[in-house]
């Protein structure tokens, strides 16, 4: 009868058949995570862009929350798609918005538990604040508000002061390349706000010299 007599395959086939119903439902479950996820990251980014327009992103970082609820709620049963790549990526967007607008709209610091996200994903987010905050600094100097561009830049070496902290391998907080871009970041606006500050105090003189003539 061989090794894979009837009784085996009867056996094989109920084995291969309920490996293909379970992945067949986590093939379903993940493109309806990835479809989650892009909705995550697409509100996150609208509401960062809104931020620096002066609009009001409240509402849109609360969509957002909600979506990411909804995608803890779909993954519960399937961690492995929950800590892969996409989720992430979309928990660093929703963390860097969410942190921006806590800074540039003056509110209490959101924390990891309060967004539903992992460490690793707020550190990471935090890490692309910077970024933000140069953008903030830049519009502000374009504006000659040197003392807001000053305190942007303030927080903006707070921020790399904190990631600066995290020193772990790759596997467990891939940090290094967002320090790496926040300590470029900091230096190079670092930069422009001394120019500002020294082109400034030089008009005042000038001001003061020649209004006194």
């Amino acid at each position: 009868m061989g090794m894979l007599g009837p009784t085996r395959r009867r056996e094989l086939e109920a084995i291969l058949t309920g490996m293909e119903q379970d992945l067949e439902e986590k093939d379903a479950v993940r493109e309806l995570a990835l479809k989650s996820s892009r909705a995550v990251a697409r509100l996150s980014v609208s509401a960062v862009g809104s931020l620096h327009r002066g609009k009001e992103v409240a509402g849109l970082l609360e969509e957002a929350r909600e979506e990411a609820s909804r995608l803890g709620s779909l993954l519960k049963e399937h961690p492995d798609l929950y800590h892969s790549g996409f989720v992430e990526n979309a928990h660093q967007d929703m963390t860097e918005a969410a942190i921006a607008y806590s800074l540039l709209r003056d509110t209490p610091l959101p924390s990891p538990d309060e967004l539903g996200v992992t460490s690793r994903a707020y550190v990471l987010g935090l890490g692309d604040v910077v970024g933000e905050l140069r953008r903030y600094a830049l519009e502000r100097l374009g504006k000659g508000d040197v003392e807001a561009a000053r305190e942007s830049l303030e927080a903006m070496e707070i921020l790399y002061e904190g990631l600066m902290r995290f020193d772990f391998p790759r596997a467990v907080a891939a940090v290094k390349r967002k320090q790496d871009i926040a300590r470029s970041l900091v230096e190079k606006t670092r930069g422009e706000v001394a120019v500002a500050v020294r082109t400034q105090a030089l008009e005042r003189k000038l001001d003061e010299r020649f209004g006194e003539a």
